[in-house]
């Protein structure tokens, strides 16, 4: 027989009376009854955004779980890196909105900020972009693992393949108890992630690999490694450049996604970090995470025309046909999505310069656009525009097919993974991962022979 349901309530305690105004409201602990019991749990506060209840002593004192499939009202870590408020739209890293950095930085800049806490000196970033740099080249035998695959591979199955080999080649970055190579193996990972996937693109289409140069920068080191050949010259325009750097900004770190968790829940096992990473571009992979730029953009062309806009939309709306609409809404966001009205100008921008006036995709996404913010549908349900609405139209418009969208989402996502990484690595209450389940299989039963099954 199952065990009776326990019933339980909490109420809240309030701060005291003596609190200063501001800290008021603020609870310090919630009581939960259960049983003719009770349990006060602590309540920990936030600089920023919700507080959460520690529930780190239910088990012991009350033999209960919590229960939160997706971990959406879960807090797994405390961190100092990204600041999300998904209702008022907001985006911050170390307490810089994703607009000041992606008009006024630079996505080195953003990757010493996200690692170190602060925006660098002059000194400090040249250092840095330096470091990066020398770090950009790959062991030259690595060259042979990608000759293993198969030409028609996906780009992001060769990045899962590569980047879990590189602890087979870098041996001297993999210890996560030394500082040095923890600090190391961040710097490799960051620079020779640009090198992977620009040598998977070359690989798939049967061209040379491109090796990096120096005197490039770290987008237009990118660029060239992906669309030069030796055979000519090949000069990277510098509005292109940007944008390339302002998709990595826009990607960088995005707090406790599904793959900075699982790099997390990688590194809580004290896998090495390279591990960990590749583990994290495997999360990546997902047409519900990464790979949702490639499924916009792939609904873009399946819709066609503007004139087929209305008739998708319909089906998008109808429960029992199977249309999706990607590039809408967001898992956090119930507002415009910040990171959009960066991407929407910078697109212009990238179709401007390459003299793209009427690009058909473009004027469908203009007009799913227009829909999606006076359609009832659209704003009951807060669908509105992501990132990844206009991200897929601009490396497409770069030259990139869409198997390479979700590589360049893990090239910029790689600095938030090794950022999240080095802070858990470091945090004193570091535990390895261990969700729990609710069991609602079947109690426990005896073995019966074969010949005695009916």
């Amino acid at each position: 027989m199952r065990k009776p349901k326990r019933t339980a309530k909490a109420t809240a305690t309030p701060a005291p009376k003596s609190a200063k105004a501001p800290d008021k409201k603020k609870i310090n602990s919630v009581t939960l009854s259960y049983g003719g019991k009770t349990l006060e749990l602590p309540v920990m506060h936030a600089s920023e955004g919700p507080s959460v209840i520690d529930v780190r002593k239910l088990y012991a004192e009350t033999g209960m779980f919590t229960y939160d499939p997706g971990f959406t009202s879960t807090a797994s870590c405390d961190s100092k890196i990204t600041y999300i408020d998904g209702d008022a739209g907001i985006l911050r890293h170390r307490g810089y909105s994703i607009d000041e950095l992606a008009f006024k930085s630079d996505f080195m800049e953003t990757s010493y900020l996200l690692l170190e806490g602060e925006l660098p000196n002059k000194k400090q970033k040249a250092k840095f972009v330096h470091d990066i740099t020398m770090h950009t080249m790959l062991h030259e035998q690595i060259l042979n693992v990608f000759r293993g695959f198969r030409r028609d591979s996906h780009p992001m199955a060769v990045m899962c393949g590569v980047v879990g080999a590189l602890s087979a080649f870098y041996h001297d970055s993999t210890d996560i108890n030394d500082p040095h190579q923890r600090m190391v193996a961040s710097y490799r990972m960051i620079a020779k992630m640009p090198t992977i996937a620009a040598l998977a693109y070359k690989y798939s289409l049967g061209q040379p690999f491109v090796y990096p140069r120096n005197e490039l920068t770290y987008a237009e080191n990118f660029l060239h490694m992906c669309f030069s050949v030796p055979a000519e010259e090949y000069k990277v325009n510098p509005i292109l450049a940007r944008a390339m750097d302002r998709i990595f900004i826009l990607h960088a770190d995005h707090e406790q996604n599904a793959s900075t968790s699982t790099v997390r829940l990688a590194g809580s096992s004290e896998a090495n970090p390279f591990a960990c990473i590749a583990a994290g571009i495997a999360s990546l992979w997902g047409p519900s995470h990464g790979g949702a730029n490639e499924a916009a953009l792939n609904m873009l062309q399946s819709i066609g025309t503007v004139e087929n806009i209305k008739p998708f939309i319909d089906r998008a709306k109808d429960k029992n046909d199977h249309s999706k609409l990607m590039g809408f809404g967001h898992r956090v966001y119930k507002n415009y999505d910040p990171r959009a009205t960066v991407m929407r100008k910078t697109c212009h921008e990238v179709l401007g310069v390459l003299g793209i006036k009427h690009d058909p995709l473009l004027q469908i996404a203009m007009e799913l656009e227009k829909i999606a913010l006076s359609d009832r549908y659209f704003i009951d349900r807060q669908l509105y525009p992501n990132v990844d609405f206009y991200s897929g139209i601009i490396e497409r418009a770069l030259g990139f097919p869409p198997s390479m969208f979700t590589v360049i989402f893990a090239v910029a996502r790689t600095v938030g993974w090794v950022a999240q990484w080095n802070e858990m690595i470091t945090d004193p209450g570091k535990k390895i991962g261990r969700p729990r389940q609710l069991y609602q299989g079947a109690n426990e039963r005896k073995y019966v022979p074969i010949a005695a099954r009916k």
